[in-house]
């Protein structure tokens, strides 16, 4: 993978070489827009949870989120094509740009907001932290790359962070929550196979167009599900604070973060934009106390330093 793909939920993938910055500029508008990027994906579990409380489900918020965020996806994509004769798309490139806006963007992201029926945000986020760790354990059984020792420590002190956040949740009661932890879990085990696929067609067709074109692919199974199970006037027949949320979920927690993390990328690099999205975690603790009202733990606490120490050192470039 020629350049580091900004992701619309996540960390950046594991295998990717630390990029420098391509548009140097001053540094603490790097940091300031990676810290937002960070911060307001993280909110965007805090916006799905309120939008349940209101009644919504799952397929119908990520359809909401969907349909705000796709016109500026669209955007991206018309301007993405001004290297349109330098990064042609191939035939086969097209099936694969449906394959891993399948993957990364449609089924990850209806997987993550099922699971967020069921357990806390702060959950929610730390499974989803995951996704290095996930990267590097495919690319060793596909191609045979093994781990260095410190790698595996690393993935070690990251479950063992989960497993206690984990353990926070189940004392809370509740049901559901091994249910809602597996779906988090297969979100973030799509995503990764998504980071995996995506390296070829990054190189040719550019980290930007890739972004914009799954997305709108994305869009297309979202709504095309929703009208599947759900008759399309039910949208016309929600509370009003679910359109105001999901306006929040497709501009402020989508579109905005992925702006934001491409322009830190090309001012830091991609290493320390990486390693400032760090944040999110801990930025979802607190939004999830003062928004939702959900208890802090001292093992969810302990579980939150495990697992970002753990995908700290699995993303920390080998010297």
């Amino acid at each position: 993978m020629s350049e580091a793909a900004p992701v619309p939920d996540e960390t950046l993938p594991v295998d990717v070489p630390p990029q420098p910055p391509s548009r140097p500029g001053h540094p603490w508008s790097g940091v300031a827009l990676a810290l937002f990027g960070a911060v307001a994906f993280s909110g965007k579990a805090i916006i799905v949870k309120l939008g349940y409380r209101h009644g919504a489900d799952a397929i119908t918020l990520l359809a909401l989120r969907m349909l705000v965020a796709l016109p500026f996806f669209a955007m991206m994509a018309w301007w993405a094509r001004r290297d349109s004769q330098r990064f042609r798309l191939r035939g086969s490139d097209r099936w694969k740009v449906v394959g891993l806006g399948f993957s990364g963007y449609y089924l990850a992201s209806f997987l993550d907001f099922a699971g967020l029926q069921y357990i806390t945000a702060t959950l929610e986020r730390l499974i989803l932290y995951l996704t290095p760790t996930l990267v590097l354990l495919i690319s060793a059984l596909l191609f045979k790359r093994r781990p260095a020792r410190r790698q595996l420590w690393a993935l070690a002190v990251s479950y063992i962070g989960v497993a206690l956040a984990f353990g926070h949740d189940l004392e809370l009661g509740g049901n559901g929550i091994a249910l809602g932890g597996l779906l988090v879990f297969l979100s973030a085990l799509s995503y990764a196979a998504y980071l995996v696929g995506s390296g070829e067609v990054v190189a040719r067709v550019g980290a930007v167009r890739l972004t914009a074109y799954a997305s709108a692919v994305a869009a297309g199974f979202c709504i095309l599900h929703f009208l599947l199970v759900r008759p399309w006037h039910s949208l016309l027949e929600l509370p009003h604070e679910v359109y105001g949320l999901s306006l929040l979920n497709g501009t402020l927690c989508t579109v905005l973060p992925v702006l934001a993390t491409m322009m830190a990328v090309q001012r830091l690099g991609s290493a320390l934009a990486s390693q400032l999205g760090m944040i999110g975690p801990v930025s979802t603790i607190v939004l999830s106390l003062f928004l939702l009202g959900e208890p802090m733990g001292v093992w969810q606490i302990v579980g939150t330093v495990l697992v970002l120490t753990g995908v700290f050192t699995v993303t920390r470039p080998a010297k």
